[in-house]
């Protein structure tokens, strides 16, 4: 068997997650041949699966949210194979900026991540819920490389970067040199809420990243492992077992990963319908479904 799990450029958390994924499902049970690809990100991740050039593929949650509900595009027939974790949606700006909340960075430029990155469209929701255009009220910078971000932050070329969830790579880099982590406000979040209700509020807990010695409250939602429309169910429910089987491994690996189980799985998915049903047989025996 060979199956292929498509996850983002380089230097970005996808990348890393997916590696770490597949690196588990091959200990657990090597005959599933799983191997990794580098992608453009989510945006691309959707069609590549459509077109059933992946098996597997990461996908922001925005990103999900719009291709399962047919948001810009027709409905995409895709199924859920695995809630990945949440992504909390923030700023990181150097230690010495004067920026003290989101309102203070208009008109400068800001790293809003890969141009094939979910996080870009996660961005959008949540400035427009607080009144902001990510276009007009930005110097809005788009890169080939997530991994080229923290740089232009750390050197001054930007003056926050934008990305989310735990153990991002971006945000410890720009933290690990003393930078600030930023997230709206507790009114912000209830208007962003109050116009996109799909988002979630969403905690970082302490100590996610170097030199955060209080939780951070923001918004955004959960990503997911994604399965192309074909993937025989035999598969799907093989792969599930291995990655229930290797879950505690998985987190050991990844500490973001923990959150990746069968019961955030179902807990996680808009309807049960839109999970593949293979993982479906998985989550009944382990009396989820």
């Amino acid at each position: 068997m060979s199956v292929v799990l498509g996850t983002a450029t380089p230097g970005g958390g996808f990348p890393v997650y997916g590696d770490a994924v597949a690196a588990v499902l091959n200990e657990v049970d090597p005959s599933l041949g799983v191997t990794t690809r580098n992608t453009k990100g989510s945006t691309e991740n959707v069609p590549l699966l459509e077109a059933g050039q992946l098996d597997l593929a990461l996908v922001q949650g925005e990103v999900a949210y719009e291709a399962l509900r047919g948001i810009g595009r027709p409905p995409a027939d895709l199924r859920i194979f695995a809630a990945m974790y949440s992504t909390a949606g923030m700023f990181v700006v150097r230690g010495d900026s004067l920026v003290r909340a989101i309102a203070d960075l208009r008109g400068k430029p800001v790293v809003f991540g890969a141009r094939g990155s979910g996080l870009v469209i996660l961005a959008r929701y949540v400035l427009d819920g607080l009144g902001l255009d990510q276009a007009k009220d930005f110097e809005a910078i788009y890169l080939d490389r997530a991994g080229d971000g923290p740089a232009m932050v750390l050197d001054g070329r930007a003056a926050a970067l934008w990305g989310g969830g735990i153990g991002w790579p971006g945000f410890t880099a720009v933290a690990s040199a003393g930078g600030r982590l930023l997230a709206p406000d507790a009114g912000g979040i209830g208007r962003i809420q109050a116009k996109h209700a799909f988002l979630k509020r969403l905690t970082v807990p302490a100590g996610s990243y170097p030199g955060q010695r209080e939780p951070i409250v923001s918004v955004g939602s959960w990503s997911f492992i994604m399965a192309r429309p074909a993937l025989a169910d035999e598969t799907a429910y093989r792969l599930a077992r291995a990655l229930h089987v290797g879950a505690a491994a998985l987190a050991q690996r990844l500490p973001q990963a923990a959150e990746t189980t069968a019961a955030n799985t179902l807990a996680a998915a808009p309807s049960r319908e839109q999970i593949h049903p293979g993982v479906l047989r998985q989550l009944r025996e382990l009396g989820l479904a």
